[in-house]
């Protein structure tokens, strides 16, 4: 299963995607999205640039599935809002080429990698240098993308492994109205 795996921001969208067979993980490419209101670029045309990017990354490596980190609350809500839209962009792109999305928080994609929730991007660098067994470390950025990567494999063998024993069921999430299901 090739599987992309996106870490949204406005000014720098990392990217990550790699091959997994049973438990072996293997990296496929990575890398960033940068957008700057310094080239003059307004909102609605860094989100495009945004768009178009994870658009062209699709194109190129073909991915299966993909997953997406979960925004968190900042203590900015001007910067809450300007991620959120940027999020949305990606998730739009992912969506428009016919993905599906798996979305982790900070935590759950540190616990799954690094083991601890609260790690710092140097721990999150280093584990996932390991565990893809690459040459240097990646940015932290694209780490952090590589990491969706690498949670969402876990993730997937495991559904696979209860899906054997027994099928499971849509749920429907009881925080939203109209429900949201998994």
């Amino acid at each position: 299963m090739r599987i992309l795996g996106i870490d949204p921001g406005l000014q720098c969208t990392g990217f990550g995607v790699i091959d997994t067979e049973g438990p072996d993980l293997h990296y496929v490419a990575s890398g960033t999205i940068q957008t700057s209101p310094k080239d003059g670029a307004l909102l609605p045309a860094r989100l495009k640039i945004l768009f178009d990017g994870i658009s062209e990354v699709v194109a190129r490596y073909q991915p299966e599935v993909s997953a997406c980190e979960i925004v968190f609350v900042n203590v900015n809500p001007q910067a809450t809002l300007l991620l959120g839209q940027a999020r949305g962009a990606c998730l739009t792109a992912l969506v428009a080429n016919g993905l599906s999305v798996a979305e982790y928080t900070a935590l759950q994609l540190k616990k799954a990698v690094v083991g601890y929730g609260r790690a710092d991007k140097e721990q999150m660098q280093d584990m996932v240098k390991r565990l893809l067994q690459l040459p240097g470390l990646p940015g932290k950025d694209a780490a952090d993308a590589l990491g969706l990567c690498i949670t969402h494999a876990q993730v997937a063998r495991s559904v696979a492994a209860i899906n054997k024993v027994s099928p499971l069921q849509a749920r429907t999430h009881a925080a939203y109205k109209g429900g949201r299901h998994y």
